[in-house]
């Protein structure tokens, strides 16, 4: 992927804000959003600072998807422009304070798909449950996924009540009732751009509109029982938070890193496999989990940090998940949300869900006021962040992607 001026460390907005060391949104970034200011009518706007800068060249923002990565790009280089410190004369009109909008969803997703790209959470989970033989065979040679539940998918901000379901404890019969082991996974999401079936992976990245960071919650308890044969079921369709920010790939192109290596596995099979797929088919993002629980709240104690992870540790890339899922004559359409499954690394620390970081609740956390969690209790806050950020090029962010547990 090539660097272009919009990539330029040395640019600056005359949003000033966006000039500010540690920036989620510098002018390098510009992500794209669907936002309302006061009672007009939603609008499409780009994060620049703490401010949004209106685009609404376009409608929606799925019809901006469905008019592929050129346009995309296209536009994003004049929004570039445009915003640039040296423009004779700044639209200072089209700016809206991001405190004063609601940002709100993307747009209708028709459809969503969550993988299991991360062998190292792969793995852990398999040997908690299979210690002899952690991971099935085919992992190494296919993309696994399950379809997901569109309709549950909330906004950054939006509570999570607790699901309840049936629960199978030792020899003793299913009973239904609140899930007491509820968890989150960091993820990255990516939206389907223009839609397709049977995409050779040399092309996968042009039917990718960008990326925001995503929490598939999980009750691993009503999990356990019911994900034998089939996979799972209400333990996963009940919510799934995403950030209303997409970062498009363009803005990602300074931090393009090399695929996953494989060593001695199984390399992948042929429609899976392609030079720019093995020299940049990852990105260098780091992922973070953030949680405050109510007493830290009340006793304005800050959000404590869980884990953090590098997507480069993904064992599949955005392009072999999207390219597989479109293998078999699938019709992906614009819009459609596809999630990377937890993000994990071979550190502890880097464990992007509580069931590995408790290692199935055997070895809670303890948290800075003295509190313990193995699960999730009502009250808790997860806060995703995310990130990239390398020398010779500008640090750019996702934002936020929270949600708060209610009973």
């Amino acid at each position: 992927m090539n660097l272009d001026e919009t990539h330029d460390p040395a640019l600056e907005s005359w949003v000033e804000s966006a000039n500010a060391p540690g920036a989620d949104f510098p002018i390098q970034n510009l992500p794209f959003c669907l936002y309302r200011h006061g009672d007009a009518a939603p609008r499409i706007g780009v994060g620049i600072g703490n401010q949004i800068f209106d685009a609404a060249k376009y409608s929606t923002l799925t019809e901006l998807m469905a008019m592929g990565r050129e346009v995309v790009s296209q536009l994003r280089l004049r929004l570039s422009r445009t915003l640039r410190s040296d423009h004779p004369s700044p639209p200072r009109h089209l700016l809206r304070p991001i405190a004063e909008c609601t940002l709100l969803p993307p747009g209708e997703i028709g459809d969503f798909t969550d993988f299991y790209a991360s062998i190292y959470h792969a793995t852990n989970v398999g040997s908690m449950f299979r210690p002899d033989n952690p991971l099935f065979p085919n992992y190494k040679y296919v993309p696994i996924a399950y379809h997901g539940r569109a309709s549950s998918i909330v906004l950054s901000g939006a509570p999570i009540h607790r699901p309840s379901g049936q629960i199978q404890e030792g020899n003793a019969a299913p009973a239904f009732g609140p899930s007491s082991q509820l968890d989150y996974e960091c993820e990255l999401g990516f939206f389907v751009g223009a839609g397709g079936s049977a995409i050779p992976i040399e092309e996968a990245e042009n039917h990718i509109f960008g990326v925001c960071l995503l929490n598939d919650w999980s009750a691993r308890d009503i999990q356990r029982w019911e994900s034998q044969p089939l996979g799972p079921f209400l333990s996963k369709n009940f919510a799934t938070t995403i950030s209303p920010w997409i970062v498009t790939l363009d803005a990602l192109a300074p931090f393009r890193v090399p695929r996953f290596h494989r060593g001695e596995d199984p390399q992948p099979l042929p429609h899976l496999d392609s030079e720019h797929d093995r020299t940049e088919g990852s990105i260098a993002l780091q992922l973070e989990a953030w949680l405050s629980t109510a007493k830290m709240r009340a006793g304005k104690i800050e959000p404590v940090r869980l884990s953090r992870s590098g997507f480069e540790h993904m064992y599949w890339t955005l392009a072999q998940m999207l390219t597989h899922h479109a293998s078999n004559g699938c019709n992906l359409r614009t819009g459609d949300l596809l999630g990377s499954g937890t993000v994990s690394g071979p550190e502890k620390e880097a464990r992007g869900c509580l069931l590995e970081l408790t290692w199935r609740g055997t070895e809670p956390l303890t948290l800075p006021n003295g509190e313990t969690r193995t699960f999730l209790e009502d009250g808790d806050e997860v806060i995703l962040r995310g990130y990239a950020e390398r020398e010779g090029a500008k640090r750019i962010g996702l934002g936020e992607c929270r949600g708060r547990i209610v009973a």
